[in-house]
């Protein structure tokens, strides 16, 4: 089972009409008519409105929403409603609430409070999963099942305490086995008894929060034990609905990168991928596209749904800046171009009340279709139309892998005696960016994938090693390929242990490096590197991070201008059988990045897209019937003129292009163009 079958890009979103009268309804479809919408996000959060009592289940309201949107012709992603508990149920049983990070049990209210670990919540949440589904399913309408609501929210309680050394007797069976993982040894922390563990929290290993622990093992599982208490109460949900509606697939919308959960772990139980698209600032194009080819990761290059996305604004940070004209178009087509088969956003009409009432909208509170937020929806909507099913299932054909890793991502975070400034996700994006701006598809995958597909392997701060990862990584050069590896990758086992060798640990004979010693730094240290390659030479920064690399088989390419260890290398490149492994040792800039990236790409003859032209963002997906369509996004206020380097047909104008012409895309403009041989 794979994702809904649709005749077009699904487009839509989450729509709450239990908030209005009848009289809204009738508006909001005559709307909806105008902007295309032929999918409606159903139940997110009925919860309290279909069972208002532990044993009384009332469908009557939303019998009538899903009955409205069937005879006005629309698809329903239909949703399980246990996106947050009701009242009632904390009420009976308190247990159901979570404790924090900070040892306090929480009352009724806000969303994300429900106790992962409760048997109560898991048995409820399921049964109403299996009522849902036994209403619907056979209902043609509906298209998918969503379960819950952007899971999130880790719990400290007891019965997440009893879940948790439940969790750690299996995945290591002894507790000398367990004080082995966690070296124990330190700090007189030996267990025992498995009553003795406890999760970490501020009453336990942690000061300062949650990145500061002093037992980073003990951290480590309780995060990856949340992820599965979790998912847990996804599959159970899913195992109910699957008891009426076995095909129907089932999925669950993320929040991209997310760090609180490995969606590494979720993934094999989805039937397709889904995100929440909110970027932070209108300049969030790369983050975007490096979170859309994570999601397309999660299934093996499956497309993916965007879930929500607003129309304009959102309604949950400090401020919350206006999308500008085009924008919202723009992005909904990034989406399209990194594997997104549907557009959905929240909010469909904007709420009168609580604290989302100013979040953006299709249909304001004022009903009105002559809103330039309604103009664009409708306009995305109409082209949606016009392009109908010609990309739907497309593959992205890349050549190049960047792994993404939660469990690195984890410990370099929560590590001591490294840098609490280096960001794993900031470090992932530079790599990732250098690709993006010259026009280079990416499969973000895990670390477990299988490699042999891809002539460049991208590994920034790979900083934990698990399973037969280096190995795997050894290969792709052996046959010819290149890795690409970062400063303070290699470090640690799956158990954040350090390797009782040189760093990079069993990097090191792929690198040809060995790391003496390193030195972290604030932001107002910068230490030049001078990049040479032949002829090619460029100085760059770098900053925050500096390992003081030792070559043993691999040439320098970089080294360091300042401090005592100028002169010595910072960049290097290691033949390694028939390919090259590469080692940036320095927390380069952006500059620096994208040149050892080119340097990279240009060994592979791999296609670089208008390299020169800055932010013009480009990407292809290959249909089921072998087409190529390539997509042009200009990021630019101001349009762009490039020359046609293939011909084909603009799916969205009608347009031809023939390879040597002028071709013009407007300010935050899109092309999508069907390749002619």
């Amino acid at each position: 089972m794979t994702q809904p079958a649709t005749a077009k890009i699904p487009f839509g979103g989450d729509y709450n009409p239990e908030q209005w009268p009848q009289e809204v309804w009738d508006q909001d479809y005559r709307l909806f008519d105008a902007a295309a919408v032929d999918t409606v996000t159903l139940g997110v959060f009925d919860w309290a409105l279909i069972q208002p009592a532990p044993d009384v289940y009332d469908f009557t309201l939303l019998d009538r929403i899903v009955e409205r949107a069937v005879a006005e012709g629309r698809q329903i992603c239909m949703a399980t409603a246990t996106g947050a508990h009701p009242a009632w149920l904390a009420r009976a049983h308190p247990e159901v609430t979570r404790v924090d990070f900070e040892g306090r049990r929480h009352r009724f209210g806000q969303r994300h409070n429900s106790c992962p670990s409760s048997p109560v919540f898991r048995r409820l949440s399921a049964e109403l999963a299996r009522r849902v589904a036994r209403r619907y399913a056979g209902q043609p309408a509906v298209i998918a099942w969503h379960v819950g609501n952007e899971y999130g929210g880790a719990c400290y309680c007891e019965l997440c305490a009893a879940g948790f050394r439940q969790w750690l007797r299996e995945r290591y069976g002894s507790l000398e086995a367990l004080n082995t993982a966690w070296y124990t040894t330190f700090w007189a922390h030996t267990f025992t008894d498995w009553d003795q563990i406890e999760p970490p929290s501020a009453l336990t290993e942690h000061w300062r929060g949650p990145d500061h622990t002093a037992f980073q093992g003990i951290t480590l599982d309780y995060r990856r034990f949340m992820s599965e208490a979790m998912l847990a109460n996804f599959t159970a949900e899913k195992a109910a609905i699957r008891e009426s509606s076995p095909d129907v697939p089932v999925t669950t919308n993320f929040m991209g990168m997310y760090q609180p959960i490995d969606y590494h772990r979720w993934a094999p139980h989805l039937d397709f991928a889904s995100w929440d698209n909110y970027p932070p600032d209108d300049t969030s194009q790369v983050r975007m596209a490096l979170t859309h080819d994570l999601m397309r990761g999660l299934k093996d290059g499956q497309p993916f749904w965007v879930m929500e996305q607003t129309p304009s604004t959102t309604a949950s940070r400090d401020v919350n800046p206006l999308k500008r004209p085009g924008l919202m178009r723009l992005w909904s087509w990034q989406a399209v171009a990194h594997g997104a088969d549907a557009l959905l956003f929240f909010q469909m009409r904007a709420s009168r009340g609580a604290c989302e009432k100013y979040h953006g909208a299709v249909i304001g509170h004022g009903g009105r279709a002559d809103t330039r937020v309604f103009r664009e929806v409708a306009e995305v909507g109409a082209e949606l139309e016009r392009l109908g099913g010609a990309v739907l299932g497309a593959r992205t054909p890349a050549r190049v892998a960047l792994l993404f890793d939660w469990d690195s991502w984890w410990a370099v975070e929560m590590t001591d005696g490294l840098s609490r400034l280096v960001r794993y996700q900031q470090v992932v994006s530079a790599y990732y960016r250098a690709l993006w701006d010259v026009g280079v598809d990416v499969d973000v995958v895990p670390v477990t994938k299988d490699l042999e597909g891809y002539d460049v392997v991208v590994a920034p701060l790979l900083h934990m090693l698990k399973g037969d990862v280096a190995a795997r990584l050894e290969a792709v050069t052996a046959r010819g390929g290149s890795v690409v590896t970062t400063f303070l990758s290699g470090r640690v086992d799956e158990d954040d242990n350090a390797f009782l060798m040189d760093v990079p640990g069993p990097l090191g004979r792929l690198a040809g490096v060995r790391v003496d010693e390193w030195d972290a730094r604030g932001p107002e240290v910068v230490n030049p590197v001078q990049l040479r390659d032949g002829d090619d030479e460029i100085e760059v920064a770098s900053q925050l991070f500096f390992e003081i690399v030792i070559p043993d088989t691999a040439e320098t390419i970089g080294t360091y201008g300042a401090d005592f260890y100028a002169g010595t290398p910072a960049v290097t490149r290691n033949t390694f059988g028939a390919g090259h492994a590469w080692y940036i040792g320095a927390g380069l800039e952006q500059a620096g990045v994208s040149w050892v990236m080119r340097r990279v790409l240009a060994r592979h003859d791999i296609e670089l897209r208008y390299p020169a032209v800055r932010d013009l963002e480009t990407a292809v997906r290959v249909t089921p019937d072998g087409s190529r369509v390539l997509f042009l996004l200009n990021h630019r206020a101001e349009a762009v003129e490039v020359t046609a380097d293939r011909s084909g047909i603009d799916l969205l104008t009608g347009l031809r292009v023939v390879v040597g012409d002028p071709v013009e895309i407007a300010a935050r403009g899109v092309m999508l163009l069907r390749e002619e041989d």
